[in-house]
């Protein structure tokens, strides 16, 4: 059976999560993908721009929540002490639950304030039911995305030769001190040259 890993610092749990490690690994499977419906354009320290796509909460819930509710799972975020709890409960008795604190200062404006809170919402939620719903930033923290697809290395371009470096070539190989072979496969040649010195 797959074991769960947690750190007592960092969560609270039930006595034994045995019958939840069990359940939320079986739901896990049977996530539905989850689009990102959402996008935002963010600035770059550098002075650029690019855009970041994500799932907002609500579509991270409906994508998971059908296969927690069948495996007994179900999560709860209530606000306590300054604090967001983010708890996953079994049908068991057992449970998971991780906290994070809330920002301190509210400000005048109680909207922007429950922007933080559905913000920090949608990231404990994501985390606790170890899911990825956002595009990948590099790990150092910088404000540009990741390449989805590592860059293929690309083979060096071959050296032209002009007309001039061209016909000394050929001449070379007509006298015998040069090789048709190495002006074929380590020059880029053009059309014309290429049909000249298979020629030869």
């Amino acid at each position: 059976m797959m074991r769960l890993f947690v750190s007592e610092d960092i969560v609270n749990k039930s006595e034994s999560i045995a019958a939840i490690s069990a359940a939320l690994a079986k739901a896990q499977s049977e996530f539905s993908a989850i689009a990102k419906n959402r996008a935002v354009k963010i600035q770059m320290k550098s002075g650029g721009s690019f855009n970041f796509k994500y799932a907002d909460l609500e579509a991270t819930i409906n994508a998971t929540r059908p296969a927690l509710s069948k495996n007994g799972l179900s999560v709860i975020q209530p606000i306590c002490d300054d604090k967001l709890l983010t708890i996953i409960t079994h049908s068991s008795g057992e449970y998971i639950e991780s906290s994070m604190p809330l920002p301190t200062q509210i400000g005048d404006d109680p909207k922007q304030y429950g922007a933080k809170i559905s913000y920090l919402r949608r990231y404990a939620y994501q985390s606790l039911v170890c899911v990825m719903a956002d595009d990948d930033l590099d790990e150092a923290g910088d404000d540009e995305p990741k390449a989805k697809k590592s860059q293929e290395p690309q083979e060096p371009r071959k050296p032209t030769l002009t007309q001039e470096r061209f016909d000394a070539a050929c001449e070379k190989i007509t006298n015998g001190t040069f090789s048709k072979v190495r002006l074929l496969s380590e020059f880029d040649l053009t059309t014309e040259q290429r049909n000249h010195a298979n020629s030869l």
